[in-house]
């Protein structure tokens, strides 16, 4: 299939395996976690409300699809302990163990 708009050849999303669907949607959650959280270079983009609905958002799916990631949920899973670790070290009040971004769907993460 041809983007009209910029010329490249698209993969029809039907053709698209869905760990590869899954993994590519885990990443953008991530990366876009990591910005809120301010981990990025810049730094500029830190907004803890917004980094707490990305990181349930990741959680979530990631409960939801983990055992369809096969060796690629393991990585996965450590990159989401990851930023809520990280969240917990920038919220100036930290959530009570269990209440968490996402630790309704993971257990607490300490």
């Amino acid at each position: 299939m041809n983007d009209p708009q910029t010329g490249a050849d698209v993969r029809d999303l039907g053709a698209i395996p869905s760990v590869e669907v899954i993994s590519r949607a885990a990443l953008m959650l991530m990366s876009a976690a990591a910005e809120r959280l301010g981990l990025s270079e810049s730094g500029d983009h830190r907004d803890l409300d917004e980094a707490r609905r990305l990181i349930t958002a990741l959680a979530g799916l990631v409960t939801a699809g983990g055992e369809y990631l096969g060796p690629h949920a393991a990585p996965i899973k450590d990159g989401l302990q990851s930023l809520q670790r990280a969240f917990r070290e920038e919220s100036a009040v930290p959530d009570a163990p269990g209440a968490g971004p996402g630790e309704k769907y993971t257990g607490p993460v300490f």
